[in-house]
């Protein structure tokens, strides 16, 4: 979904502790997670069947998505599974011998409550919409936001955009470029390394603008708890309430 922004780690945590108390939370919580590590549209996700994430008795370790379940149905691409993203193929796979007490390849790994199919992509926004909305989350939050979450945590991992045009399936870099943005996490730190306030010192251009009155006044204004004395020397540093106060002189 255009504009649909990435999640951050936190966030990925977040979400994924909101998938409790429902029949279908192992299959809720893997779709969110296994789309988080190997980047699928949802479509794709959804196309899935068992066999083709468990074999030999174990989840893979190299997703395909095949020429039918890519868009367009052009090119299959391989996709290398962490241990994030196999885990959660583990806990579903579980969950489809506790439900349906077998492990037939061609059944859907998503399965719907009908039993026949998987779940369609309308109800795949609503589980996930539900659980970003439990998380208290905001922003322009979607499915397809899963696959930008892979897509900005590759190239945040490793700087190689033409590694992630891969992972993704793109034809263009172009398209890849359109994915990435300046790391959100990043973006945040940045935001934070900027503001004043709450900040532990204060800077001044010069103290000597102050008369110690309006000094101590200002800084009760701002919710600092003042000692009955403050000593000012050059250069200009007070310890007030274990917090200092650095000013430095103007210059010329």
């Amino acid at each position: 979904m255009k504009g649909t922004r990435p999640l951050t780690t936190d966030e990925i945590i977040a979400v994924s502790q909101q998938f409790d108390g429902t029949y279908y939370e192992v299959r809720n919580r893997s779709l969110f997670m296994l789309g988080v590590n190997v980047g699928g549209r949802i479509s794709e996700l959804l196309a899935l069947r068992i066999g083709d994430v468990w074999q030999n008795k174990q989840a893979v370790s190299d997703l395909l998505f095949e020429k039918g379940m890519v868009k367009g149905k052009e090119t299959a691409r391989m996709i290398p599974v962490n241990a994030d993203g196999r885990q959660a193929i583990n806990e579903l796979i579980q969950w489809h011998k506790e439900q349906f007490f077998n492990l037939e390849k061609k059944r859907p790994l998503f399965i719907s409550r009908k039993g026949y199919s998987a779940i369609s992509r309308v109800q795949g926004h609503r589980i996930l919409e539900e659980a970003f909305q439990s998380a208290g989350l905001n922003g322009k939050l979607a499915t397809h936001s899963m696959r930008k979450t892979y897509a900005q945590r590759m190239y945040d991992a490793t700087g190689d955009i033409f590694m992630v045009q891969e992972a993704l399936g793109h034809k263009s870099v172009v398209t890849t470029q359109k994915y990435l943005g300046v790391s959100y996490p990043k973006m945040q730190a940045a935001s934070r390394a900027i503001e004043l306030y709450n900040k532990r010192g204060i800077l001044l251009h010069s103290i000597s603008d102050f008369s110690t009155e309006d000094l101590i006044s200002e800084l009760q204004r701002r919710g600092f708890n003042i000692t009955s004395t403050i000593e000012m020397t050059q250069p200009k540093v007070a310890a007030v309430a274990g917090r200092k106060i650095v000013a430095f002189p103007r210059r010329e």
